[in-house]
């Protein structure tokens, strides 16, 4: 007998099926196809309007201020929604909680363009408009619970993969091109109406294509009372310190993408000489890049682990990114094709974390949903932890020193990485179970 080392999320032998049919060798459960679809389409419609709706409101006499309260309300009510979304649909079933964020996103949205901008009231319009945010968390955030509950967990990174593809495809990269169509032709206010459209048929195809059961009822154990369940949403982090470990990595995961938005725009342009499209098409080339990789690290993180995905592709590798896009750019001033690459690979390590969300509910089977809300929690924390390390130490440090302080963030997210080990499976009737690291093997 020889000791062979194996990836932290496997499963025994006996528990693997042959793939039986392409979406299955391709990492997509079957049962869940249609949602995917469906996640994709209503995210193209929740995108449609991030590339204009500002301005638009700008032009429709809302002052600066205004419409900056208008999308901050907006953003603490979807990081809220999100941190819910797994209580919810622990205490629910995903399935209702997908048919809530539906139903709040079409009724609001009909308010904010029925009443709120024709009679131009604002505080309508911050109602109608900021309560919509609790609506596409409820839907998205929804699905990934039901997928991490159905997939088998030999399986579950390569799921989550192609949930990030689709969330992302659509917000905001497919629904800011469809926008430059529909735009130009329809106008703003009726590409506003279009975008409620895809919404509804994209909830209309997930919640009625999409037959499997688990997702239909609760995911806590039977006779948890509901408080309980919502409260547990955030005692999990500290019942579970690795669950409160993962929110940690989870936060320094896109920190940097949000703090980058802060200052990388003035520095690509003012110092290294980029004119602003210039950037707007690096920018862009980072989220596409992004996009596929998601779906590339979902098959690593199940071939390779999932555990030593994140700490060495998505820790490590955005370390090593984040200074190359600095220190490379610098030396090269404005040479795009070099920034273009640049830009790229960063994007493409910080896909690497996409295993973290096949890890996280693996870390408590009882409570997928209260693991799921803790680590939304921490993707909610990125989106001012990022932009507050700017703010603190861009005036004592410069540029640079942000740079590394990023970089540092995202190896210690790397240490800590090393404490997400997978609890230890329950004894069989046969024997001891293995442990998650090692298993016998016979050599041949």
């Amino acid at each position: 007998m020889a000791a062979v080392s194996v990836p932290l999320n496997s499963t025994p032998p006996s528990d693997r099926t042959k793939p039986r049919n392409l979406l299955d060798r391709a990492g997509i459960p079957k049962a869940l196809c249609w949602g995917f679809l469906g996640v994709l389409i209503f995210m193209i419609g929740d995108g449609v309007e991030s590339g204009f709706l500002s301005p638009y409101l700008l032009d429709e006499g809302v002052s600066k201020e205004r419409v900056a309260l208008l999308f901050t309300v907006y953003g603490v009510a979807a990081s809220v929604s999100a941190w819910f979304s797994g209580a919810l649909s622990d205490l629910w079933g995903p399935r209702r909680v997908m048919m809530l964020g539906l139903g709040i996103w079409t009724a609001l949205q009909i308010v904010f363009l029925g009443l709120a901008v024709p009679a131009h009231h604002y505080w309508l319009l911050l109602i109608s408009y900021g309560a919509r945010g609790f609506g596409y968390p409820l839907f998205a955030y929804g699905f990934l619970v039901w997928v991490t509950a159905v997939t088998p967990r030999h399986r579950l990174g390569s799921a989550v993969g192609w949930f990030w593809f689709a969330f992302t495809g659509g917000l905001p990269t497919l629904g800011s091109l469809v926008a430059s169509f529909t735009v130009p032709w329809w106008g703003t206010y009726r590409t506003l109406w279009f975008s409620l459209a895809l919404v509804v048929a994209g909830g209309v195809i997930a919640l009625l294509l999409v037959r499997e059961p688990t997702g239909r009822k609760r995911l806590a154990p039977a006779g948890e009372r509901p408080v309980a369940t919502l409260l547990g949403s955030l005692s999990i982090v500290w019942r579970n310190p690795r669950i409160g470990t993962g929110a940690v990595v989870r936060t320094v995961n896109t920190a940097a993408q949000f703090g980058f938005l802060v200052f990388l725009p003035v520095f690509f342009t003012d110092t290294l000489g980029f004119s602003l499209t210039e950037w707007l098409q690096l920018l862009s080339a980072m989220f596409a890049t992004n996009i596929f990789f998601n779906l590339i690290f979902g098959l690593v993180g199940d071939h390779l682990g999932w555990q030593r995905t994140v700490a060495w592709f998505g820790g490590v590798g955005c370390a090593v990114t984040t200074l190359l896009l600095y220190y490379g750019t610098v030396a090269a001033g404005d040479n795009f094709l070099l920034a273009m690459v640049l830009v790229s690979l960063f994007g493409a390590t910080l896909a690497g974390y996409v295993p973290l969300s096949a890890l996280m509910p693996s870390l408590a089977p009882e409570h997928k949903g209260q693991a799921m809300s803790a680590l939304n929690l921490g993707a909610g924390a990125s989106t001012f932890v990022g932009p507050a390390v700017v703010g603190v130490f861009l005036g004592p440090v410069g540029v640079q020193g942000v740079m590394w302080i990023f970089a540092g963030l995202y190896l210690a997210s790397a240490f800590l990485t090393l404490f997400l080990t997978l609890p230890e499976p329950a004894p069989t009737p046969d024997g001891p179970a293995s442990t998650p690291v090692e298993a016998s093997a016979e050599t041949v």
